[in-house]
């Protein structure tokens, strides 16, 4: 008989708690990974700590005209997406497996699948089904490898699905966290930031707190800084990603800080913010210069919206800017464009869409090969069917991907220019591709359309097949500057948004009406996490609300229209100027809601969620 003893410790729930020298520890063999690279002695909760210094942080202090400081409290929130996790996987009587799966990365699933099975990625094909939402929350895998296993013992397709309870419970929410901020402000001018983030990872190490870190002070011109992140784990679930991982919490705190500076220093909010931008070339704190960017643009084009010319009227009431800052990423990615003979093109890519991606790399094929956007017909493949793509997310598929099929439609290009010289048996040279036409450069009446040579592929060499495969590197950081006005109800502490706008510069809109899709979406879930949204634990260490009906998310019922202003600034990095979208508008609202409540009421509230409980509770305590 096996006789198993367990010795029951507290729960640790929260940074502050699992960070004292005294706390339970979740893993006895855990030591701190310090900014130096070493182990600490002894063990911690605290998986690693990371540093960014520069300048000299105590003189700019010491000479500073004004200097605020405050400490902020965030919580750990779901990405709340409507389909809950599943996979189905076949595991085939010739020792491949197959599995369908609702996912933001077929190639990482498989990859995954490869090394908790000890199986060939050549024997395992992915294929990612349409998508209930992600958010960052479905680049993990969970059920996959339980599903492929079950297979294996019963010789049957096997299928898992999550309902809501397991969701909450058992995947990756994103982290909450602690901070604390210092910023200096010398002749109008930020001269000086110093800050402390402390974010939950959950059970295993691998918050964003790092991503906060390097986001937070990115739109502003800062010499003097020092930014200390630890990564923390607690007795909660390990925490996946959430659009811009890690950048709502560091701008909660930060902006919250430049509003305070913006009023002691008597000056307009978004002035203060225009004086302080950062611009191409300005460095951020990881030592990186800024490519062209548009924060200032973003600024501006607030600053001149009718929301922000228009005053707020009425007691109780008030308003708040914020901006915010996300790197974006670029990758790997791969396409084919096989044209068809009927001059319509069949474009095969393996980026999940989550986000309208199949319309916008349609859309960049159809530009590059000056034919209608009607004639490509896009597929999201399966891993078998094209080559390596990385997950959608990093606000990356219509960068990168797109850069991925800008290269495929050259190779199109080039190849109908090989057989258009073939029909008029002339050299290469002699032809040029225009406007999805090819014509003679010295003979006017040799001409042939896109689609006319497309029915001529059997006599001209066979099937007309153009790829295209990435590494993108220059992916064009993305900038958002938000305005909201409130109103709040001082006896039942409820906050309602009256008015919202946001500006955002996208590099060039693609699909207009998709980015600001984008927009809105990014800045209804930051106002759920402003004012609602929360993980609620017991003393115990379990959740008390794992269910849609206790974890409030906010319906159209309680949102005005997002009002959108698209502000084009071409990243240099791309063939048709893009920038991801989908991450940045999620960072402000935090901040901006925070800053329009203590408008509003006179109060800093620096704990999420400003729930109507919290708001009762705090202005009473001033009463």
């Amino acid at each position: 008989a096996i006789k198993v003893e367990y010795e029951v410790l507290p729960p640790v729930l929260n940074v502050q708690d699992a960070m004292r020298e005294d706390a339970p520890l979740l893993d006895d063999s855990r030591h701190t990974k310090t900014p130096t690279g070493d182990l600490s002695d002894n063990a911690s909760n605290i998986a690693a700590h990371t540093r960014f210094e520069g300048g000299d942080v105590e003189a700019a202090f010491a000479a500073a005209d004004i200097v605020v400081e405050r400490e902020f409290d965030t919580k750990m929130v779901h990405q709340g997406y409507i389909e809950p996790h599943n996979g189905t996987a076949n595991w085939n009587s010739d020792g491949t497996l197959t599995v369908w799966t609702s996912t933001q990365g077929a190639f990482a699933v498989r990859s995954a699948l490869s090394e908790l099975l000890k199986l060939p990625v050549s024997r395992i094909r992915v294929i990612p089904m349409e998508i209930g939402g992600g958010f960052g929350g479905k680049i993990g895998l969970y059920l996959e490898p339980i599903a492929a296993i079950l297979s294996r013992k019963s010789g049957r397709p096997v299928q898992l699905t999550m309902d809501r309870t397991d969701v909450f419970q058992a995947t990756g929410p994103t982290s909450g966290g602690h901070m604390k901020g210092k910023i200096a402000v010398k002749d109008g001018k930020i001269t000086a930031a110093e800050v402390s983030l402390a974010f939950e990872a959950g059970a295993f190490p691998g918050s964003p707190v790092g991503a906060g870190a390097m986001c937070m002070l990115s739109p502003y011109e800062v010499e003097n800084f020092k930014v200390d992140a630890f990564d923390v784990v607690v007795n909660k679930p390990k925490v996946a990603a959430y659009r811009a991982p890690g950048a709502p919490n560091a701008s909660f705190c930060v902006e919250q800080l430049i509003d305070e500076l913006a009023r002691e220093s008597g000056a307009d909010p978004l002035q203060f913010r225009l004086s302080n931008s950062a611009r191409e070339g300005s460095r951020m704190i990881t030592g990186v210069a800024h490519p062209r960017i548009g924060h200032e643009e973003t600024v501006q084009a607030v600053q001149s919206s009718d929301h922000y010319q228009s005053p707020i009227e009425g007691p109780n009431r008030g308003r708040g800017v914020a901006s915010g800052f996300w790197f974006n990423a670029g990758m790997q990615s791969s396409v084919i464009a096989s044209v068809n003979p009927d001059g319509t093109v069949n474009l095969i890519e393996g980026s999940t869409d989550i986000g309208g991606t199949r319309a916008s790399l349609a859309m960049q094929l159809a530009e590059t090969l000056g034919i209608e956007y009607e004639r490509i017909r896009p597929t999201v493949a399966d891993t078998d069917s094209v080559g390596h793509n990385d997950v959608t997310g990093g606000s990356r598929t219509t960068y990168a991907s797109g850069q991925a099929v800008y290269e495929a439609g050259l190779d199109v290009q080039q190849q109908m220019v090989s057989r258009a010289a073939k029909l008029w048996e002339c050299e290469t040279e002699d032809v040029e591709y225009v406007d999805g036409s090819l014509r003679h450069k010295s003979d006017s009446e040799k001409t042939i359309t896109f689609a006319e040579l497309a029915g001529k592929q059997m006599e001209t060499g066979g099937p007309l097949q153009g790829r295209g495969t990435v590494m993108a590197r220059t992916p064009g950081a993305a900038f958002g500057v938000h305005l909201v006005d409130v109103e709040v109800d001082t006896e039942t502490g409820k906050v309602e948004i009256l008015r919202y706008t946001i500006a955002q510069d996208v590099g060039t809109a693609v699909h207009p009406s998709y980015v600001e899709g984008q927009m809105q979406g990014g800045v209804v879930q930051g106002i759920g996490w402003a004012l609602n949204e929360e993980y609620y634990y017991g003393e115990d260490g379990r959740m008390e609300n794992s269910s849609f009906l206790d974890y409030r998310m906010p319906t159209s019922l309680d949102l005005p229209m997002i009002d959108t202003i698209i502000v084009e600034v071409p990243n240099p990095g791309h063939p048709f100027g893009v920038r991801g979208v989908g991450e940045v508008p999620i960072v402000p609202p935090l901040a901006a809601i925070a800053n329009a409540i203590n408008d509003a009421t006179g109060h800093r509230f620096t704990e999420l969620p400003i729930s109507p409980r919290r708001v009762v509770e705090e202005l009473h305590n001033l009463q």
